[in-house]
């Protein structure tokens, strides 16, 4: 965290006297989560939703900056779509590529460090072992193909910044995730199909934005991979979720990817590794601690959003 010196103090007494961390993108998952941590750790942020910081609008992104001057940035704004994106493409690529490289010519031109996220669906599914940091992207869809771009025009402006690709969520902070979503099928006795011919790599958000601040405050750059250690199908997360949960895994039903007929292509393999270092533990290790909390929240549910659930 940096401290202004006295003069610039001076000079704009509306900025804040310690320099803030500005989060984009304060009502998604990541944003919410920056949050969250940041005041464990007691970093001082300041977050920002779409209406106060427009990441696509030059003016937005440079009016932000000067008036919050903050030490650097953590764009978790974007466009998450993955299936609507096939059509609404050029919202897709205006908030996921565009976006984050005017982001990265502002934070330039005032040597602001920037953390922006990209995804596994950079990649094409052809390996048959861990992606690393050098593998060469080909995405299969609009979203990937976004992200790629991201990647390429953010390090273009800013050869600094700092680019994580990471993937499949789960939280028992956020109720729109996958294992969530299995859970409560599996306490409410109901069917859950899931793809048992696609391998990912789950990623416990606590701890991708804890490592990600790490990264960011020791002024690392380029492209890092993080994911929890481990390569599951859909299918074997959620039976493993409903094992450590006490739930009887009958209520899985494994199919293909083409089975849901969705829009947007998949890799069939996206499982992520890094030459630069396993920095998050394993994704079961994880998987277990969150299970407890989300059972925990599952039983608290009012049986009136049970029912919208179902």
């Amino acid at each position: 965290m940096k401290i202004l010196p006295s003069n610039e103090l001076s000079a704009n007494l509306s900025q804040p006297a310690i320099q803030p961390l500005l989060i984009t993108g304060a009502t998604g998952t990541l944003g919410k989560a920056f949050k969250r941590l940041c005041a464990v750790r007691g970093i001082e942020t300041i977050i920002l939703n779409r209406a106060e910081l427009d990441i696509t609008d030059v003016l937005s992104v440079e009016k932000a900056l000067a008036r919050y001057n903050p030490w650097a940035v953590v764009n978790t704004a974007g466009y998450v779509r993955v299936d609507e994106a096939e059509k609404d493409f050029e919202r897709c690529y205006r908030e996921n590529a565009i976006g984050p490289a005017i982001l990265a010519t502002a934070c330039a031109a005032r040597s602001i460090q920037l953390l922006t996220f990209s995804s596994d669906l950079v990649f094409d599914g052809n390996k048959s072992s861990a992606y690393v940091e050098s593998d060469q992207p080909r995405p299969l869809n609009v979203y990937g193909n976004s992200k790629r771009l991201a990647e390429r025009d953010v390090l273009i402006q800013q050869p600094n910044a700092l680019v994580i690709r990471t993937s499949a969520f789960f939280s028992p902070w956020d109720e729109h995730n996958f294992v969530y979503s299995a859970l409560r099928a599996g306490q409410q006795k109901q069917a859950f199909q899931a793809a048992d011919d696609v391998l990912i790599s789950p990623t416990y958000v606590p701890d991708l934005v804890n490592v990600s601040l790490n990264l960011l405050i020791d002024e690392e750059k380029g492209v890092w991979h993080l994911a929890n250690q481990g390569a599951y199908t859909w299918a074997e997360l959620a039976r493993l979720a409903a094992d450590m949960a006490g739930l009887d895994q009958s209520f899985v039903l494994p199919c293909s990817m083409q089975a849901f007929g969705l829009p947007a292509a998949r890799p069939s393999y996206s499982v992520l590794g890094s030459r630069q270092g396993n920095l998050l533990p394993s994704a079961e290790d994880r998987l277990h601690k969150c299970v407890m909390e989300m059972m925990d929240k599952l039983r608290e549910e009012p049986e009136e959003r049970i029912a919208l659930a179902s």
